[in-house]
């Protein structure tokens, strides 16, 4: 394994353990549970089809951890593009409603939103070679 391979898993590994933490806090605001507003509560939180911006994102990041292994395949490695492009322009897009709409502080979110401009980053440079 190269250390962009071991590079971009572990990317996918921090996006989706902070997918998860905030699907578990959309799960809460949906039961009424959660204690203080929260970016989850934002008409933002539910960008693509109505499904959580969260569930989305864990789903992109296990795939592309398992796409990670077939990039040598054309086909493959240009979905992983294609959606770490999605991705990539999604993040810029709740990264702008972050600081200029909603206006709350999320790690997660920025979390999420660096991993998702650096695997756009790494998948671009083609850094990560055929096996």
């Amino acid at each position: 394994m190269t250390a962009a391979h071991a590079a971009l898993l572990l990317l996918c590994a921090i996006g989706f353990h902070a997918a998860l933490h905030m699907e578990s806090r959309a799960r809460l605001a949906r039961r009424g549970e959660l204690r203080e507003e929260s970016v989850v509560q934002s008409p933002r939180a539910r960008v693509l089809f109505g499904l959580s911006n969260a569930a989305v994102g864990a789903a992109y990041y296990a795939a592309l951890a398992a796409a990670s292994f077939l990039l040598f395949v054309p086909a493959v490695r240009a979905a992983a593009l294609a959606a770490a492009v999605a991705a990539a322009l999604l993040s810029l897009y709740l990264a702008y409603s972050l600081l200029f709409v909603t206006r709350r502080a999320c790690r997660y979110c920025w979390t999420s939103h660096l991993v998702n401009w650096l695997l756009l980053a790494l998948l671009l440079a083609r850094s990560i070679p055929p096996s």
